[in-house]
């Protein structure tokens, strides 16, 4: 786990259904932190051995799918030179030891790009029904699962979200048609879970969970997702990029204000959205801690 988390995306005590994109620097696009290397092993486990739960394409994807490549091939050895270095054409992970041939590496393009970064990895190629997902490696959703989103518009893969077709279906869908190859964009999203996979799958805190306030420090975890998207040049695809971070609860033992917030903006979110986020049978808990850590 990290010590020092970099996002506090409660810290204004608010909780809100909007899309709440910001200007991203692209030389921010990409983060690595001092997990770079367990969350690639990861990967390469999950790729290994449920490849089919976490890599997907549609068959036409393979332009796209180099495109992203390409661009993490530019990016990646320009802005981390102590991690990735280019030589004779070969990309060479100074982390892992791992080289690659970027022009023969027995992968599809989009797994080899998903085996270079933390970030999860997904195409949404503009059809006549709207952006549907065309091809993604996702080895860390947040209770979701990649087998079922593939090939559906972005309503379809948002249709569990409680308020989502109401509230966000039109901004969005508006959004990726404004979209512009020279200002990508990015956003943070998060939630309270009763994990710390980064591999987490449906299911979670049931209705009759034991977790106490004296416990909830140790477990439950605030999942955060730092999300960006940009629109690819030659294609005109959107990839959206999905970096998780994972942080044990009483990491605001030492955060009295954060804590305060958190408790704040938990109250306020909506029944539905509670039950979606599987939030809702450790509220309490959740709610007893943060309380006594913000006094």
């Amino acid at each position: 786990m990290m010590d020092t988390p970099s996002y506090f995306p409660y810290a204004d005590g608010l909780w809100r259904l909007h899309i709440g994109l910001v200007p991203l620097d692209p030389s921010r696009w990409i983060e690595i932190d001092e997990r770079f290397g367990d969350y690639l092993t990861l990967k390469r486990r999950l790729l290994t051995e449920q490849r089919g739960e976490v890599l997907i394409a549609m068959p036409g994807s393979e332009t796209e799918q180099q495109e992203v490549l390409e661009l993490l091939l530019d990016h990646l050895p320009e802005y981390f030179p102590e991690h990735y270095r280019l030589k004779d054409s070969r990309l060479e992970n100074q982390v892992t030891g791992e080289i690659w041939n970027p022009a023969d590496h027995g992968f599809m393009p989009l797994e080899l790009a998903a085996r270079l970064v933390q970030e999860d990895l997904c195409l949404l190629r503009p059809m006549e029904e709207g952006y549907i997902l065309s091809a993604a490696c996702v080895c860390f959703p947040s209770r979701w699962l990649l087998t079922e989103k593939v090939g559906l518009p972005l309503t379809g893969i948002h249709a569990p979200v409680p308020g989502y077709a109401e509230q966000l279906a039109g901004p969005v869908d508006r959004f990726f048609e404004r979209l512009r190859v020279e200002t990508p964009m990015w956003r943070i999203n998060w939630t309270i879970v009763d994990s710390p996979e980064l591999f987490l799958l449906p299911g979670g805190a049931q209705p009759d969970s034991q977790i106490t306030a004296q416990e909830a420090g140790e477990r439950l975890w605030i999942r955060i997702e730092r999300q960006t998207l940009r629109r690819l040049a030659e294609s005109r695809t959107v990839l959206f990029t999905i970096r998780t971070y994972i942080h044990p609860l009483d990491i605001l033992e030492q955060q009295p204000a954060m804590a305060r917030a958190l408790a704040t903006a938990v109250r306020q979110i909506p029944k539905p959205m509670q039950l979606y986020k599987s939030i809702l049978p450790v509220r309490e808990a959740l709610l007893g801690y943060l309380d006594r850590l913000a006094g």
